[in-house]
């Protein structure tokens, strides 16, 4: 049963949802330590081994085992949740690719907020039914000086001239795990990144936890003109986790 609390009355809390392949978490270990992060930032007394005690129970349901699938654990002063459910990403959304445009919300990077996974949530969530109300698959917001920081549930990266590059955390961005994971495997800059530089770029591609590696086709009215190293990374990802879009 759901304890009102802080979490309930005013987002003091934290979530992390996880890629389950066959049965297998993916990166549970960072993100594990992303919540633990968040917690104490929250003054959160959860006992880690609490959490993960649920989230090996979870692990046994049969459902789990096989395809697809999403553990998410929500954590507030007062309750604890471990729920499951299917990962609805799917081969065509990766051979289609996205589309994504610039959402009229700013990101708060002087928010610390910002900097963890937060069930301040709100903005996320509006903007991208918003978007998808305008057949548009993510909406990426800009700081509050004009600079490109992520979009509603994703991070955000370009390929420029060949070579790899995401705007730093200090744009106002949550550091994502598959965010960290590409960041290493492919040596991507990390620095400012302005909305001019789009249409100098060859490539655009997103990720979280769930999707993995997402293709951009287009911002706005620009087309990139390819998808090589996205789908790369993709390939390089689902070898990772032993599995791959049904």
């Amino acid at each position: 049963m759901l304890i009102p609390d802080e979490g309930y009355y005013f987002g003091i809390g934290a979530f992390e949802t996880i890629a389950v392949e066959n049965g297998t978490p993916v990166f549970l270990e960072q993100h594990c330590d992303r919540l633990q992060r968040a917690m104490d930032f929250f003054a959160i007394k959860t006992p880690m081994q609490r959490i993960m005690q649920q989230v090996e129970q979870t692990l046994e349901e049969p459902d789990l085992r096989q395809g697809r699938k999403v553990l998410k654990i929500t954590v507030s002063p007062e309750n604890l949740l471990v729920t499951s459910r299917k990962n609805t990403y799917r081969r065509e959304d990766y051979e289609r690719g996205f589309t994504a445009e610039f959402s009229e919300v700013r990101r708060n990077e002087t928010s610390p907020l910002t900097y963890h996974k937060t069930l301040n949530y709100g903005d996320c969530i509006l903007e991208k039914r918003r978007a998808k109300s305008r057949g548009i698959d993510e909406p990426v917001f800009m700081n509050l000086k004009g600079e490109i920081a992520e979009g509603a549930c994703t991070n955000v990266f370009f390929v420029k001239k060949g070579r790899v590059v995401t705007p730093s955390v200090a744009s106002g961005l949550l550091p994502g795990i598959l965010r960290s994971y590409i960041c290493n495997i492919c040596g991507a800059e990390e620095r400012t990144v302005l909305p001019e530089e789009i249409q100098e770029c060859e490539e655009m591609f997103l990720t979280n936890s769930l999707m993995g590696v997402m293709p951009v086709t287009a911002f706005g009215a620009y087309r990139f003109p390819s998808r090589d190293k996205s789908r790369e990374l993709l390939a390089q990802y689902w070898r990772l986790c032993g599995g791959a879009a049904e």
